[in-house]
């Protein structure tokens, strides 16, 4: 379970309050207005962003002052994470080892990865070589190979066509269920969110509201959402 108990998270003058739980193998949309603290939300909870006052908790235990490598979460940004110059299967095996000295059975573990995106063959490609979509897949096989509990999306597939979104959600969501992951995905596309989330967390003003099932949420939205969604 992942918790924040009374944190308040500050950067750049932008202050945000959070205090909620989030059960554990729940996908969790975060919504709300542009600049109302998403992204920061997620870069706290990551380790990149200082929590000033309260705690982060996995599962019991505090991970406020741990490092992003020491923290159980993978994440993937709008720009995929992607190095330009290497390789698929260099930018999936550096969630194996950040070396990439990688032994026989973790290159089988990585083309594992990249085969069950959907990817077969194509683990010598530069990632300019490879579609918008196919860039996501890749990414999507990192989380795989990491198999870390905590998974955070930030508008990871916000640069693709409608379709291509709908499939990227359903490969996240089952990306997620074969590793056991907690995910958390910012998006501003409801049609994303009601494809891929159980869960929906709305912020705004600087205040992270509690958790709702979605279709809790869309039955009785908060008015800041019907604003933000002009119905």
């Amino acid at each position: 379970m992942l918790s924040l108990e009374g944190a308040m998270i500050a950067q750049d003058g932008f202050t945000l309050k959070a205090d909620f739980r989030v059960k554990a193998g729940r996908r969790v949309a975060v919504l709300g207005p542009s600049g109302a603290g998403k992204s920061t939300l997620l870069a706290a909870i990551g380790g990149y962003v200082t929590v000033t006052q309260g705690d982060i908790v996995w599962n019991g235990r505090s991970i406020s002052n741990l490092q992003p490598n020491q923290r159980p979460v993978s994440n993937v940004f709008q720009d995929n994470n992607l190095f330009p110059h290497m390789t698929a299967l260099q930018n999936v095996g550096l969630g194996v080892n950040p070396n990439l000295r990688l032994n026989a059975a973790d290159k089988q573990r990585v083309l594992d990865a990249l085969i069950a995106v959907g990817l077969s063959g194509m683990e010598d490609r530069l990632p300019a070589a490879l579609s918008g979509g196919q860039q996501s897949r890749v990414a999507l096989a990192r989380l795989l190979v990491q198999q870390k509990q905590l998974v955070l999306l930030d508008e990871p597939f916000s640069a693709l066509g409608p379709a291509m979104r709908i499939e990227m959600a359903d490969l996240a969501q089952a990306v997620g269920a074969r590793i056991g992951a907690t995910v958390m995905m910012v998006s501003h596309d409801i049609k994303d969110v009601e494809r891929f989330a159980e869960d929906v967390l709305w912020v705004e003003d600087g205040i992270c509201h509690l958790p709702r099932a979605l279709d809790d949420f869309l039955n009785d939205p908060p008015a800041g959402f019907t604003s933000y969604v002009g119905e």
